[in-house]
């Protein structure tokens, strides 16, 4: 692509601005009070891609928050790249452990960012990497220099399960026709090590409830007398693991694959700071399932999570109540060949089995999604690579991600399609996390590459 990091050069302040401006908007799709800044950060996706060159930009109204699609097509008989991103953020609690507005972005420098990384709620996830695929449209456009057509799917509810998504893709599949999908949506090693995501877990996340009495009651009157929710709830989570971290649930590991010791071995090449890792976290020990290095067990096998827990008094001060209920969210990430309904339907079957005498035990599915592994002989990952390798000056390091991104799986069922997953955050920019953040060379260097993947899949295509 020629005069591609003069033309950076030439705009990185309007570039930079223009993200802020979107950051700004607490476009959180999980709390319906943000619903009017959902939307208006909606009308703001569909104005850039009308201001980058899209032909036709429209807004497609879903029973949730509209879907932002776009597309530039310049020969029918060109390659057609389907790229996705959300435009919708996490919620930003615990607010107070920001130290700086998560929806007042501003660039402070960092170990990681000496050149600057802009910290606000949804710079890394995902406005920042979805806003680099609207930039270098523009950059091909404006030059004159888009190889092959393209289409844009921003959706506004990834946060929260892509809930509708799924319905939207299985009656567009003519609109969303496609040779190749590109999400930028993950991360890279380092800086100076990049790397092509080409597995993501899989994901069953639910919500269970304990009840007990038909009231709070006072501990001293009725302690150790009736069952305590809370005691029953903690008992019964800590029995989903053993003695090794492994997870309870009869079933759960039927059909996970063991990789064999020689693709393991592959894996390991990857640098990797065990030191390092546990200094960042300010861990003194790391912990998992027995017989796996720390990159084996967020990447290649299951895990179990709680992600929250409450009941009872948490207020200042004493309240001395057993509480009628007690509560939980739990997230299960899984690999390819774990079916997401399926575990689902086993941790339900298994936790209520758990559940003792004096208390009654709720299961509430939420979401879930496939697991999803993408060849690296593709002609789509061999264009990722030689991109990555121009701009970086080495060539890009697969790696599977702990990550889940359900919808990729859903992708490939209904359109055909293979997704190659370019992403430049790094694990240490907070993503779902106070104090979230992008690094500038990281945003800026996604633009750069971005429209060589398109130069290359066109010319592998022929």
């Amino acid at each position: 692509m020629n005069n591609i990091k003069n033309y950076i050069s030439e705009h990185k302040d309007r570039f930079l601005n223009e993200l802020i401006e979107l950051l700004k908007i607490p476009s959180v799709s999980a709390d319906s009070a943000f619903e009017k800044d959902v939307r208006k950060t909606a009308d703001q996706v569909k104005l850039s891609l009308e201001k980058a060159g899209c032909d036709l930009v429209e807004m497609c109204e879903t029973d949730g928050y509209p879907i932002v699609y776009g597309e530039k097509i310049i020969d029918p008989a060109l390659p057609t790249i389907l790229v996705y991103g959300h435009y919708d953020v996490q919620p930003a609690d615990p607010i107070e452990l920001w130290t700086s507005g998560p929806f007042e972005p501003v660039i402070k420098k960092t170990d990681k960012h000496p050149e600057g990384a802009i910290f606000a709620r949804g710079a890394c996830d995902d406005k920042g990497q979805m806003y680099m695929h609207v930039k270098a449209l523009e950059f091909m456009t404006s030059t004159n220099q888009l190889p092959c057509n393209v289409k844009f799917m921003i959706e506004g509810e990834e946060e929260v399960g892509s809930v509708n998504l799924g319905v939207f893709v299985k009656n567009n599949q003519e609109k969303l026709k496609n040779d190749v999908i590109l999400i930028s949506d993950t991360g890279m090693i380092a800086n100076d090590i990049p790397s092509i995501t080409t597995g993501l877990r899989g994901l069953s996340y639910v919500e269970v409830e304990v009840t007990g009495p038909n009231r709070d009651l006072h501990s001293g009157l009725y302690g150790g007398a009736v069952a305590n929710p809370i005691n029953v709830l903690t008992k019964m989570i800590a029995s989903l693991h053993d003695e090794k971290n492994q997870i309870t649930i009869p079933g759960f590991y039927d059909g996970v694959e063991d990789l064999s010791r020689e693709e393991r071995d592959e894996m390991a090449k990857a640098p990797f700071s065990l030191e390092n890792y546990k200094k960042a976290l300010d861990i003194d020990a790391v912990y998992g399932e027995e017989g796996y290095t720390t990159n084996e067990r967020n990447a290649i096998r299951p895990t179990l999570d709680v992600n929250g827990i409450w009941g009872g008094y948490t207020g200042e001060g004493a309240k001395t109540v057993i509480a009628s209920k007690a509560y939980a969210k739990i997230s299960m990430r899984l690999v390819p060949n774990q079916d997401w309904e399926s575990i689902t339907e086993l941790f339900t079957k298994h936790f209520l089995s758990i559940a003792p005498a004096g208390v009654t035990v709720k299961v509430t599915p939420h979401h879930g999604g496939q697991g999803y592994v993408t060849p690296t002989n593709s002609i789509g990952y061999k264009a990722a690579s030689m991109a990555y390798n121009e701009t970086f000056g080495k060539k890009p390091i697969p790696q599977r991600s702990g990550g889940s991104i359900p919808i990729v799986a859903l992708f490939e069922e209904e359109l055909k399609s293979k997704t190659i997953l370019m992403g430049f955050g790094l694990d240490s920019d907070a993503i779902h996390s106070p104090n979230e953040h992008f690094g500038v060379f990281n945003y800026l260097k996604g633009i750069e590459t971005i429209p060589l993947f398109y130069k290359y899949f066109t010319e592998l295509s022929k």
